[in-house]
């Protein structure tokens, strides 16, 4: 359910799948939590209403070994590992969403924001692609811009810096080459990374757990209601 109508659950449910091979008592608990949530939301809906400004909406986001356990560590590696989160819209509307631990560590918090952003993006590009052919093709798609482009919205200087600026620095000089793929959109202007504060991050949701009324405006943006 949560991959494709609950994006509010994606998080928690990526959090108990990955312990169902040897889960305890305290994963039972969160499933049990989980289950009680879609029982007094279960007359809600994902509300889709969109926008007239039709673009393209990536808020992605990273948790910097947010998972990392002192006492699991010797036998978990995935503890060290960073957990990347993003939310797609598409004229205000999500469209798809991403909550899991990234497959590589992240050597500090700029590390594990890019890679997250490199991951986002790989579904972002052949959607503004495919957007970009249909606009070519003369078939309407509903926006008012001359590209297709998408507003990416990135919480970490550090990962801002790198994606527009190509340059390779003694800090990041270790990061694979294969996530700077998405440099020559940024460079042609289709795909902008924008600061934004955390307050407002929706991609938050997606990697770590939050306060109540966080959550709730979160959602709100999120489901509509």
């Amino acid at each position: 359910m949560e991959k494709g109508t609950r994006p509010d659950l994606a998080y928690s449910v990526h959090q108990c799948a990955r312990f169902m091979e040897h889960p305890r008592k305290s994963h039972a608990e969160a499933v049990e939590h989980i289950g009680r949530y879609l029982l007094g939301t279960r007359e809600k809906v994902l509300i889709l209403k969109s926008k007239r400004k039709c673009c393209i909406e990536d808020y992605v986001d990273a948790d910097f070994c947010g998972n990392w356990s002192k006492l699991r560590a010797p036998d978990d590696a995935a503890t060290a590992k960073s957990h990347t989160g993003f939310l797609i819209m598409f004229a205000g509307c999500p469209i798809t969403w991403c909550s899991k631990l990234q497959t590589m560590v992240a050597l500090s918090t700029t590390e594990a924001e890019y890679i997250a952003l490199s991951h986002s993006l790989r579904e972002v590009i052949p959607m503004i692609q495919l957007l970009d052919e249909l606009k070519r093709r003369g078939i309407k798609t509903y926006t008012d811009e001359p590209l297709i482009h998408c507003k990416c919205f990135e919480d970490n200087s550090g990962a801002l810096e790198i994606s527009r600026l190509p340059k390779i620095r003694p800090h990041t000089k270790h990061i694979n080459v294969i996530y700077h793929h998405f440099r020559s959109f940024v460079m042609d202007g289709k795909v902008k990374i924008l600061p934004i504060e955390s307050a407002d991050q929706i991609g938050d949701v997606h990697t770590k757990p939050l306060a109540k009324g966080l959550f709730v405006k979160f959602r709100k943006l999120m489901m509509g209601w």
